[in-house]
């Protein structure tokens, strides 16, 4: 929904028997959401820019771990600010979930966290012949929103 200037509202929307609103998610419902998919996308800065890339990820505890070839990502993420979002649907309700925090790379790390976290399953495979690379994000911040669908 939009206003009149073609913004974006944060208005409930009105349907012939149901009202959309949005809801926020508490940090609990959100690390369900992130403990229970794979697939996210990760939000960098390039030169100051930003730039998205879709990231296959695991958790663990509040912590998102990805793995990563060289590039791009491993370069602007490390030890920088990043954010970091996943959505889904449930029950035709959308909901979205964002961590915000600080990447480090945990490739060569020997604290056990770090040689936990190299260990954790991921849905996808690292590309053939390139060394993968692991970033942890350790956040400062993890909130959620979904839709919801009220009856009128």
């Amino acid at each position: 929904m939009t206003d009149l200037e073609g913004r974006a509202s944060l208005a409930p929307e009105r349907h012939d028997h149901w009202i959309e609103r949005f809801e926020s998610l508490s940090t609990e419902e959100c690390l369900v959401h992130l403990a229970n998919n794979a697939i996210g996308r990760l939000a960098v800065n390039n030169g100051g820019q930003p730039e998205i890339f879709p990231v296959n990820y695991g958790m663990d505890a509040d912590r998102v771990v990805i793995r990563t070839a060289e590039g791009t990502k491993l370069r602007h993420a490390s030890l920088d600010r990043v954010a970091f979002e996943i959505e889904g649907e449930i029950a035709g309700e959308p909901w979205s979930v964002v961590v915000k925090g600080t990447a480090r790379e945990i490739s060569t790390a020997l604290d056990d966290a770090s040689v936990r976290e190299r260990t954790l399953p991921l849905e996808a495979p690292a590309p053939l012949g390139e060394d993968p690379h692991w970033l942890r994000i350790i956040p400062h911040e993890i909130t959620g929103r979904r839709i919801a669908k009220a009856e009128v």
